[in-house]
């Protein structure tokens, strides 16, 4: 999302997690918050402390991460426009007089009422539309369909401990291998292809929580790209705003 505004000229400001359990860390700005810089396909972001920080990084054409998991930066920087982009499959909060634009994304969030505008996020043919009016379809706990897999190609993790990747986003794996663990219980690809993404080494794990995600078309190149799916959500968060502008003036 943050990459499509970037380029459509718009200045984003990121606010996230102390430690973002982000999957598909080669393609997200929530990797600065352990390296202290990002980039994504040449957008450029930068780890910084407060609003002064912010507006500098703005200024040079680097997006701004900070560490405020209830983006309370907002009542500094007064932005026109506020994406919940969390993906909690429910509403945590968000309101729609926390600037003149509030826009959810995916299930939780009900336009008009919680939001201006409600991304669909669930893969199909309704993927990436705005709904200026109700909300997106429910969440159904199945992962989406990449390359004919939809269960499989998700790794999850065996039980409650410490998490450790043994292999690197971009590698291949063979259905079977042993791809990390949790303490001193191992993760083994469900099928074959490539390492799309994995849990930040070290991360805490509980039973059940997505820990990796294999792409079953063993395209390497993909791991390190934006997906369909994420361009057209932000394509759709970019269409919302000029949507909601059009009809504010």
């Amino acid at each position: 999302m943050a990459y499509r505004l970037h380029r459509a000229g718009m200045q984003v400001v990121v606010t996230e997690l102390s430690q973002p359990t982000v999957i598909r860390r080669a393609v997200s700005l929530a990797e600065a918050v352990y390296e202290g810089q990002a980039v994504v396909e040449g957008l450029r972001a930068r780890l910084v402390q407060d609003a002064r920080e912010a507006r500098r990084a703005l200024a040079a054409g680097v997006v701004p991460v900070l560490i405020d998991p209830q983006a309370d930066i907002t009542t500094q920087l007064r932005p026109r426009v506020v994406v919940d982009a969390r993906m909690a499959k429910r509403n945590l909060g968000t309101r729609l007089d926390e600037a003149d634009q509030v826009i959810g994304l995916g299930p939780g969030f009900v336009a008009g009422r919680d939001v201006h505008a409600v991304i669909e996020t669930a893969r199909g043919h309704h993927l990436g539309r705005v709904l200026l009016v109700g909300e997106a379809a429910p969440n159904t706990g199945v992962p989406g369909t990449v390359g004919g897999q939809s269960a499989r190609r998700v790794l999850y993790a065996p039980a409650d401990g410490a998490f450790h990747a043994l292999k690197r986003i971009g590698d291949p794996v063979a259905e079977g291998d042993v791809v990390a663990q949790v303490d001193d219980r191992p993760v083994q690809a469900l099928l074959s292809g490539v390492l799309r993404g994995i849990l930040h080494d070290g991360l805490a794990a509980h039973r059940g929580m997505k820990v990796g995600d294999i792409d079953p078309r063993g395209v390497r190149d993909y791991c390190f790209t934006i997906s369909d799916k994420a361009l057209a959500i932000g394509g759709g968060v970019l269409e919302a705003i000029l949507c909601l502008l059009s009809a504010g003036d």
